[in-house]
């Protein structure tokens, strides 16, 4: 007899986890940001994303507005992104718009992948976008995401071989395989709160650091 409660992580489940863990990330950037363990918690953040894009690419019945709202929510966040972090780099909404193209392009011209994976990367250096080409090659990753001990090696080659140039900093999301091997592609309950939970923290984290003195 099957068990009434499902065994696994829902989509819902992960946004759930993608959602608290930047959060943790970002309170740890604006008020501790001596505070090493917020920001290695924070590390299993973006490759969730990234999980959820691929799954919403490959499920999603209209691409077009998806990205529309990917595009939009990405301009509303960024002066408040800007104001948070003090940067001047792009947030991660217009990085998941670039892997978004990069995975529909390659699924419409599959014996283009290669150019159009490099042309994602040199597009989110060349643009400043939050992860860089490190995101693009998650997205690329993840796209191909095999629950295989040789998908495992890639993942934490691809890691070690980023640490090894950039620095340690990206070491922790390794841990993330443990979230996609436990996903059980069901999609839960509806989330829609999820984007609109990224502009509106940050909102929230500008004004708390307005306000209170530390």
């Amino acid at each position: 007899m099957q068990s009434a409660i499902s065994r696994g992580l829902s989509s819902y489940s992960i946004k759930l986890l993608a959602a608290l863990t930047m959060l943790i990330d970002h309170i740890g950037v604006v008020f501790f940001p001596d505070v090493i363990g917020f920001r290695i918690l924070g590390r299993l953040s973006f490759p969730l994303f990234i999980w959820l894009l691929v799954q919403g690419e490959a499920h999603t019945r209209d691409v077009e507005r998806y990205g529309l709202r990917l595009a939009v929510l990405g301009l509303v966040s960024q002066p408040i992104y800007r104001l948070a972090f003090g940067t001047t780099r792009l947030n991660i909404l217009f990085e998941l718009l670039v892997g978004l193209a990069c995975l529909r392009l390659t699924r419409q011209f599959p014996q283009l992948q290669i150019p159009i994976w490099l042309g994602g990367a040199g597009l989110s250096e060349l643009l400043a976008m939050g992860y860089g080409s490190y995101g693009i090659g998650l997205i690329f990753l993840i796209r191909y995401f095999r629950p295989s001990p040789l998908w495992v090696l890639a993942w934490v080659g691809f890691h070690l071989v980023w640490a090894r140039l950039f620095g340690l900093f990206q070491l922790p999301a390794i841990a993330a395989v443990l979230v996609f091997w436990l996903a059980n592609g069901e999609r839960g309950p509806k989330a829609r709160w999820f984007y609109g939970f990224y502009p509106g923290h940050l909102a929230l984290l500008w004004l708390i650091q307005r306000m209170v003195p530390y």
